[in-house]
């Protein structure tokens, strides 16, 4: 009897990066369900199960990522939810979970564009085993 895989929300606007990220996702043995945008997302908030959630920050609106991961939180709070980001690259301007005081960004971590799969990874493991 095969092991149950975990699955992964990835909503990402950016076709190429998508096809990376749901490609290492499954060769490391994750089940991946897509959205392309933050309807799509919410979409499958509301009628699908999955265990943990990467989100792009900025889709069709440039607070996409926090609406999401409001959403999921408020649903589940222990769900994990890694918001992926080029904000700083594009706008100069960081967002850092450690620094956020009044709590106001819902997801439990934030990883900046360039990101490498491995660093991913490592930390959807790390949140799932908590």
């Amino acid at each position: 009897m095969s092991e149950k895989k975990i699955r992964v929300l990835i909503a990402e606007d950016d076709i190429d990066l998508m096809e990376q990220l749901e490609l290492y996702l499954n060769r490391a043995g994750y089940e991946v369900l897509k959205a392309h945008t933050q309807k799509e997302a919410e979409k499958i908030i509301a009628e699908k199960d999955f265990e943990a959630a990467i989100l792009d920050l900025m889709m069709e609106n440039p607070d996409s990522g926090f609406v999401l991961s409001y959403k999921i939180k408020k649903a589940s709070p222990k769900k994990p939810v890694i918001i992926i980001t080029s904000v700083t690259k594009e706008t100069g301007f960081y967002f850092d979970k450690q620094q956020d005081k009044n709590n106001w960004i819902k997801a439990d971590t934030i990883i900046q564009k360039e990101l490498r799969f491995e660093q991913l990874e490592k930390e959807l493991k790390r949140l799932l085993e908590r």
